[in-house]
């Protein structure tokens, strides 16, 4: 129990590290707290896919902003190689463009493209979002039997967009939970399901399965 207490105290101190001072170590779209010198990271990628899901974000983040400039607002998540896509594009012609530009990367397995026809959020609205993502991911390290840390949560427009590499039932308590947070309009999942014996070799070997699934369960 005080493993366990101590556990979800450190992952409080990573959710709230953007407003603070805390020692924090971005890898991927997982988190190293360093704590006493003793680095301490939950994650079910592999370091090699979390170094790969980094690249992308910044590969195509990079280029999509160059290519479009005020015409888009584009943000790119990528988590085992899947990439998300959230923000707002000026037609329809930059949002299939900009999905064929990150679907001929050679390190990304699936795209799901969630950009909206429209002028760009205003910062008002994406500090809000920036909340509403702070305030989901608090409350999911608090939530038994959920590995937060092996989650991306991306909320935009009030709509909030979940990624990971979880079991069918860590899936439908996370989805839960977002959903019973106020101010959370939709939600989408978009995960990799594993199954339990996959969840107790990830837990002992610190590793994930690259030969995930690729298509998202049924919401």
């Amino acid at each position: 129990m005080r493993i366990q207490i101590i556990g979800k105290y450190l992952a409080l101190v990573l959710a709230l590290s953007q407003i603070s001072a805390c020692s924090v170590v971005e890898v991927g779209a997982a988190y190293t707290v360093v704590v006493g010198g003793i680095a301490i990271m939950a994650d079910r990628r592999t370091p090699a896919v979390q170094a790969i899901d980094k690249g992308i974000e910044l590969e195509v983040g990079n280029a999509l902003a160059k290519r479009y400039g005020d015409d888009a607002h584009i943000n790119v998540t990528s988590f085992n190689q899947k990439v998300l896509l959230t923000g707002e594009v000026k037609d329809a012609e930059i949002k299939t463009q900009a999905e064929l530009y990150v679907k001929a990367n050679k390190n990304v397995r699936s795209v799901f493209n969630e950009l909206v026809i429209g002028p760009n959020s205003s910062f008002t609205s994406r500090a809000n979002d920036s909340y509403l993502e702070s305030k989901i991911k608090t409350q999911m390290i608090f939530t038994d039997q959920l590995p937060s840390n092996s989650m991306a949560i991306v909320a935009e427009g009030s709509s909030v967009y979940l990624m990971g590499i979880l079991t069918q039932n860590e899936a439908a308590i996370a989805k839960k939970v977002a959903s019973n947070t106020n101010g959370v309009k939709d939600v989408y999942a978009y995960f990799d399901i594993i199954s339990e014996a996959e969840k107790v070799r990830l837990e002992k070997e610190g590793k994930a399965d690259q030969s995930q699934p690729s298509s998202p369960p049924a919401s």
